[in-house]
Parts: structure tokens; sequence; C-alpha cells
């Protein structure tokens, strides 16, 4: 029973991926990514790292896919110029996804080999006190250079898209008051003609 949801789940993320390049609207495409996310932690929960796939539902589907979302709803997307190159890209297109399935099998194909003499892993593998006693002892240097680089990315991002102080025309309440009727009115004799 465990084996036929297993390919269930993997059959619904291989559909809903395929669902999310074929479709033409944005916003259904989106929605199809969260499908995606769902069954990938429905995968991960399979291969027993629960954390992983608690954080996979937390950060893509909470906060990364709210964000895309939002953006799809704001963004006045021309559907027209997507379609334009769709032919004219999908040899190039075809080629990068024969490439990514030869290398995804050359992978499995060897990790199925490397299965046969694999030792067994504890009971408590893959949950957060496994993941985080690992990631505070054995990794602590490659962890906190990893916060290092995101920092720095944030960072420059902010640099990147910071424009500096825009001019604002801001009203002076004090030089409005010392303003002297003369300097600001001018009456105009106008003709009886016009």
């Amino acid at each position: 029973m465990t084996l036929i949801a297993f390919y269930g789940f993997a059959g619904l993320y291989l559909l809903s991926g395929l669902l999310v390049v074929t479709l033409r609207n944005p916003m259904h495409a989106a929605l199809s990514l969260v499908l995606a996310f769902f069954s990938s932690a429905a995968l991960w929960l399979f291969l027993q790292a629960e954390f992983l796939a608690l954080l996979l539902v937390l950060i893509y589907v909470g906060a990364v896919m709210v964000l895309f979302l939002f953006v799809v709803l704001l963004l006045d997307i021309n559907l027209a110029v997507l379609r334009e190159g769709f032919i004219r890209w999908l040899p190039v297109g075809g080629a990068v996804a024969i490439a990514m399935a030869v290398g995804i099998i050359a992978a499995l194909y060897t990790e199925l080999e490397d299965a046969a003499g694999a030792v067994a892993l504890p009971a408590d593998y893959g949950s957060a006190a496994w993941i985080g006693q690992h990631l505070y002892t054995a990794y602590l240097y490659p962890f906190e250079l990893a916060g290092a680089v995101l920092l720095v990315a944030i960072v420059a991002a902010i640099a990147m898209t910071h424009r500096g102080r825009r001019r604002r025309r801001a009203q002076d309440p004090a030089a409005q008051s010392r303003v002297q009727a003369s300097r600001r009115v001018r009456l105009v004799q106008l003709d009886k003609d016009s």
C-alpha cells in the first residue's frame, strides 16, 4: 500500500510539474507549482525526512508561492508576448530536458548500485534533533559560511535597488508665512473687448 501511495504522489508530482511549464495562464501554472510542492513534501515524508517536508511546505508553499502569486496578480502580463518564442525555443528546451533526464537516470542508477551495500540509518534520521545536532557540530563552518553569503546577497540586493534620496516637493510652512502678497499676487488689467 505504501508503494502505491508513493508512486501515486510521484505521478502527481510529475503531472503538476508538466502543468507548470505547459499551462498558458501564469496563475494556473503557479497553482500547479503549489501542487508540485505538496507532492514533493509527501515524497519527503515517504523517505522519512519529516523535517525537510515540513520546511518545504512552510517556506516554499507558505512564503515563496504567496509572493509568486502576488507578483502574478499585480503584474499586467501580456500573454501573447509570452507565447511568441515558444516554438522557436522548443528544440533548445527539449535538448535541456533530455540532458536533465539522462543525468537523473544516471544518478538514480548509481544510487541504486550504492544502496546494495548501504548501512542502516538511525531511528531518528532526518528528524529536527538529528539535523540540528549535525548542523551545529559537524557542519558548523559551512552553515555559518552559507549564512554569511546569504547576508551579503541581501545587502547587495538592497544596495542595487536603492536609488538614493528622491527630491520631494515638501511644503515649508515657515517660508509660506513670510511671503508678502506683493511678491506672489500679480494684478493684470484685461481689455474689455476680450
